[in-house]
């Protein structure tokens, strides 16, 4: 496994633990994301990640990072939360990395197993030796139009 994708994962897996030190050390400060699913506008700087984990740790909610509105609903009835990477790939250009897969976000609840899934692109750039997250793009894994099917 490269360094880019030990950074990768251990970036993912720090916004599922609500680990915001290690989230903080591997994601620069400057970070710009388009998340389709929170907001069709940019979302610009840490603030608002570090508000999604914090209030996804909290012990009387049943958000998660990488899922912020459960099915559940049920507060305090925490999802057991996995991620995978489908179709990885990634690109090295000197200080720069380009990685691009499928999100699969696997939820395991009383009531059973979910697995949610959206195609990412994350670039990461070399910084005092160590790779950090720069950008992130989300897009729906489905086709076209817009809306989920069944929506």
């Amino acid at each position: 496994m490269s360094e880019v994708r030990r950074t990768l994962e251990k970036h993912l897996q720090a916004i599922i633990e609500a680990d915001l030190a290690t989230y903080h050390a591997t994601t620069a400060e400057d970070l710009r994301l388009y998340e389709w699913y929170v907001t069709p506008h940019r979302i610009d700087g840490l603030p608002f990640h570090d508000f999604l984990m914090t209030e996804a740790a909290r012990p009387d909610s049943a958000a998660q990072a990488l899922d912020p509105t459960p099915a559940s609903g049920a507060s305090g009835d925490k999802a057991r939360v996995r991620f995978d990477l489908a179709n990885y790939d990634e690109q090295v250009y000197g200080d720069a990395a380009i990685c691009s897969y499928t999100l699969l976000v696997s939820s395991g609840t009383p009531s059973g197993v979910t697995v949610r899934s959206h195609n990412e692109s994350r670039v990461l750039v070399r910084q005092a030796g160590h790779w950090k997250v720069v950008h992130v793009h989300k897009s729906p894994a489905w086709n076209a139009p817009f809306s989920p099917p069944g929506a």
